[in-house]
């Protein structure tokens, strides 16, 4: 049972998980953790299911799947019946209205909808991933120069549910660098998971950008792949000047993550949200939400 904050009923509520059973063995059965490292980390496991959620017979999994979750259509940028598979519709886009953006230059936006965690004055050798289970930036992005310009800055860590809108966003207007890519593991990033495997942001397959933003200095970029996510797509042009709220790129099916680090003293996040995470709960946000403000020295 996953608990996280809903700050607009100011309430807490129970996640609907796809496949919370599977994930529930998988993670805790002595034979599901030797499925796990003989099958399911493994590349082929996800590459083999994205291709199926790439084929038209992936269509028929679609109404089931808003029912199941209750998703809002009225959101969507095309009809349902547009999308010509699964992973259409899991990368789908939203109409303009959908998620509105505050495009004053001081506020802090979330880059996408999810489950938000954050972390202030992080100490780059032990960044929390769940209670009790750290990792080290240098490890996560294999370099050490680069993450030492965000020691005691800000981590947020903003958890992507298969049920979510898919598709993550410059907070800011600026120029982002090429991305670099590591090769990795396909771990689940739930969690489920993460309470179970030591260090999973760095063993999992992931992309890191250096954004140099107009108004919060250089925000380190790192998106995490996980089970069933046969690619992590970059839909933005490197090197070129980019507007807040505009699209970075967008994950193929699977729960994911993105994670942004800012360095020291420029943001200061909105209290609930700090609250919330330093008590281990998750904070539900959607893209273009208000999520905290440019830090006035």
């Amino acid at each position: 049972m996953i608990k996280f904050y809903n700050r607009k009923t100011k309430k807490y509520e129970i996640e609907k998980i796809a496949g919370e059973k599977y994930l529930n063995w998988t993670y805790s059965s002595p034979i599901g953790m030797t499925l796990l490292e003989a099958l399911v980390k493994k590349k082929l496991f996800s590459k083999i299911y994205g291709w199926y959620c790439d084929t038209r017979f992936s269509r028929k999994k679609i109404p089931q799947f808003i029912n199941e979750f209750h998703l809002d259509v009225s959101s969507f940028k095309e009809s349902v019946d547009s999308y010509n598979c699964f992973n259409d519709f899991f990368a789908r886009k939203l109409n303009n209205s959908a998620r509105p953006i505050n495009n004053n230059d001081e506020i802090l936006i979330s880059p996408g909808d999810g489950r938000l965690t954050v972390y202030e004055n992080i100490d780059l050798n032990n960044i929390i991933q769940v209670k009790g289970i750290t990792y080290s930036l240098r490890e996560l992005i294999d370099n050490g120069e680069t993450a030492y310009r965000f020691a005691n800055g800000t981590c947020l860590i903003l958890r992507l549910c298969p049920t979510d809108y898919h598709r993550f966003h410059f907070v800011d207007y600026g120029i982002c660098e090429e991305t670099k890519r590591i090769k990795g593991d396909y771990y689940s990033v739930n969690p489920i998971a993460l309470n179970k495997i030591q260090g999973l942001f760095c063993k999992n397959k992931r992309e890191w950008s250096i954004f140099h933003s107009k108004n919060f200095g250089d925000i380190l970029h790192v998106e995490v792949g996980a089970t069933c996510v046969g690619s992590i797509i970059q839909t933005y042009k490197p090197n070129s000047q980019v507007s807040k709220g505009s699209e970075k790129g967008y994950f193929k099916f699977g729960g994911s993550t993105t994670i942004l680090f800012f360095e020291k003293n420029k943001i200061k996040i909105d209290e609930d949200i700090v609250s919330q995470s330093s008590m281990g709960f998750e904070t539900h946000v959607v893209f273009g939400e208000t999520i905290g403000h440019k830090q006035l020295l």
